[in-house]
């Protein structure tokens, strides 16, 4: 998966606001956020200091768009990826091979929205917004590929939980393959539960 832009974005014939928001989230997410200056985003976007500010008043302002640009994209990725492998896979693989696809990425280095929480949710509590909004929405989009039930918005949560868990994993471990697999492994075991638990009801 390529969710992200070249570190020096092309100067043209990209307009400058497009520019800097590229540049942007490739170093936070790249970088961290704290560790990224504002000098080095205008440097490396090619505009100059007050082309930056018209255009995105703080730093804040622009982690703020970054996270809503990075939601936009990595959601529209995710639901292609999903969607296309679970026309051939059952959800557990199909989840696997999607998350695979992304963990084996050059440009992995987690979630940005986990990243974004733990460094900056306190002087920017609206970043814990925008994550937790980034996270329910996932949870949304998984729930489509489950069976319909009374619990299929909490079934989609602890696959959300799943997820989160093997994007951490294989963050820290620098390895996509145990990540996905004990996953799958866990997601398999859930559905066989709720599948048993559902024909019982219905009995």
């Amino acid at each position: 998966m390529n969710v992200q832009s070249p570190t020096v974005a092309p100067k043209s014939p990209i307009a400058a606001k497009d520019r800097i928001l590229h540049t942007a989230h490739t170093l936070f997410y790249r970088d961290g956020i704290r560790a990224t200056g504002i000098d080095l985003i205008i440097k490396q976007a090619g505009v100059t200091k007050v082309t930056f500010y018209r255009h995105y008043s703080s730093k804040d302002a622009l982690i703020l768009a970054i996270l809503h640009y990075r939601h936009q994209r990595w959601m529209a990725w995710f639901s292609q990826a999903l969607g296309r492998y679970s026309a051939e896979l059952p959800l557990p693989a199909a989840l696997a091979s999607t998350l695979l696809e992304w963990f084996t990425g050059e440009d992995f280095r987690g979630c940005a929205f986990i990243n974004s929480t733990l460094e900056y949710a306190v002087p920017l509590p609206e970043v814990r917004e925008l994550s937790v909004t980034h996270k329910r929405d996932m949870a949304k989009a998984v729930e489509g590929y489950l069976a319909e039930s009374d619990g299929m918005s909490d079934q989609a949560e602890c696959v959300a939980l799943l997820i989160d868990g093997a994007i951490v994993k294989a963050q820290m471990e620098n390895q996509a393959q145990p990540a996905v697999r004990f996953m799958q492994h866990m997601l398999e075991i859930l559905i066989r539960q709720w599948s048993t638990k559902a024909g019982a009801d219905n009995e």
